[in-house]
């Protein structure tokens, strides 16, 4: 029996699907990367896969377990790498010549990375490959530019096609063949303007197992981006409000059918990207939303994907929504000493993500002095600051007596957790950590008049509570 259960251990353990990552460049010494697969391709929400140091010497090592082929992706530096791994195969990663962010690209929130397939030492892998496609079929629209963007030339988009089909056709993977298809389809969609409803066949060829990967993301936000908010201002767009407060999904799925000619698990697919952008859109009632949403048409969905990309979308949804509960920020003070923003208290808690690299945020953080003295009794100050040079910070802070709690958020991940993207960036919690404010303005835009106002009606109605 023993012999049995050893035999069969040793099977799974020859039979795994441990994927071996390795490499080695010195530029890279002392480096954290960390690879991101995305949650689903309507929230784009970045869950870790794995991530790996580079010793002294530049060498790196890391074994991911993954069952099937699996997209992810880094950012480092200037960079985005994008990543095919596959189960059962060990590769050695050819990393480009480290460069880092100049000041202005750190501060820049709309900084965009060079994106690139990392290339393999092996140089067979299916990364290779799907970067020798994406190579060649820029070069091929480089080419015919003019004919085909602004002549929308046939001839011009046949000759890449063919062209395309002659050097990458026969013996790849099917996963290559799908990622072809998409972005020759998103080439076309451009050349020739097509409306949604010519595109979605080659959305609907692709199976659910790949919907997380560039390609399909690509084709799918260049097709339903916005869309919601794009038809509600068309001919039916008193029949959407009337159905968006009606929570009517059975007429959402007849307009995706009979305008954009899907069906089935694309169609839910589809809805759900609708109402994750029309909720961000400020064109609809956010309740209404949710409401559809969370409708047992998604949550007891027969397939298990669309349950849990309305579950996803949901989360995304209700995050530092007004009432919910705000995550609590553990960090070492600029002292070294661990504090926490949960800490009893009935007082209002303000946080606020600041760089005091930056001449603004510097400034904003000065009137800080004005908002405590203002709010002392009833505001706890947090200043979450973004790592810099920390001898700059402490001197900063201290020879303009900054008040407030003074948090260093060395890995960013509570920037990471409210989703901040640029600074300053506030919110107001209360004492039970729960948001009242999620857009809380910063000291110098309005948070004095903001939290007054508050302030003094929250006061007016404890009042009339106790005298009840």
């Amino acid at each position: 029996m023993r012999f049995i259960l050893l035999s069969f251990l040793l099977l799974g353990f020859l039979n795994g699907t441990s994927t071996e990552i390795v490499g080695q460049n010195k530029e890279y010494s002392g480096k954290k990367l960390r690879f991101f697969k995305y949650a689903d391709p309507v929230t784009l929400e970045k869950e870790l896969v794995f991530s790996f140091e580079v010793d002294a010497a530049g060498n790196f090592k890391a074994n991911v377990d993954v069952d099937q082929i699996t997209f992810v992706f880094s950012e480092f530096g200037i960079y985005r790498g994008n990543l095919f791994l596959e189960p059962n195969q060990s590769v050695e990663l050819l990393l480009p010549p480290l460069r880092e962010k100049s000041f202005a690209e750190q501060k820049n929130p709309y900084f965009r990375p060079v994106e690139f397939w990392i290339a393999t030492k092996e140089g067979n892998h299916l990364n290779d490959k799907v970067s020798a496609f994406d190579n060649q079929l820029n070069l091929l629209t480089d080419k015919y530019f003019n004919q085909l963007y602004f002549q929308q030339s046939k001839n011009a988009f046949d000759s890449v096609r063919i062209n395309l089909q002659k050097h990458f056709n026969s013996g790849q993977p099917e996963v290559f063949a799908q990622h072809k298809n998409l972005k020759l389809k998103a080439v076309e969609a451009d050349v020739f303007r097509q409306s949604a409803g010519k595109i979605t066949p080659a959305l609907t060829e692709t199976k659910p197992a790949y919907w997380n990967y560039p390609a399909f993301i690509q084709l799918f936000e260049k097709t339903f981006s916005g869309k919601l908010s794009f038809e509600v201002k068309a001919m039916q767009g008193n029949e959407i409000r009337k159905a968006i407060a009606g929570s009517d999904i059975a007429f959402f799925t007849d307009f995706i059918k009979s305008d954009y000619g899907v069906t089935g698990v694309l169609s839910d697919l589809v809805l759900l990207k609708m109402l994750h952008d029309g909720f961000y859109s400020g064109d609809f009632p956010q309740e209404s939303i949710l409401k559809l949403v969370g409708a047992r048409h998604f949550t007891a969905n027969q397939n298990q994907t669309v349950r849990k990309v309305a579950e996803n979308v949901t989360q995304k949804l209700m995050h530092l929504r007004v009432g919910s509960k705000a995550p609590v920020i553990c960090l070492k003070n600029t002292d070294g000493n661990k504090v926490c923003t949960n800490v009893t208290s009935d007082k209002f808690k303000y946080i606020l993500f600041a760089d005091t690299e930056m001449i603004v945020v510097k400034e904003q953080l000065k009137y800080l002095t004005k908002i405590e003295e203002l709010f002392n009794k009833h505001l706890e100050i947090y200043v979450v600051l973004l790592k810099t040079d920390l001898m700059e910070m402490k001197v900063f802070l201290v020879k303009e007596n900054i008040p407030g709690v003074h948090l260093v958020d060395a890995d960013q991940k509570f920037i990471e957790k409210y989703r901040v993207k640029s600074f300053p960036a506030a919110y107001l919690l209360n004492g039970n950590h729960e948001v009242v404010f999620q857009d809380a303005k910063a000291p110098l835009d309005g948070f004095e008049q903001q939290f007054g106002t508050f302030l003094r009606q929250h006061l007016f109605q404890q009042q009339r509570n106790q005298a009840q």
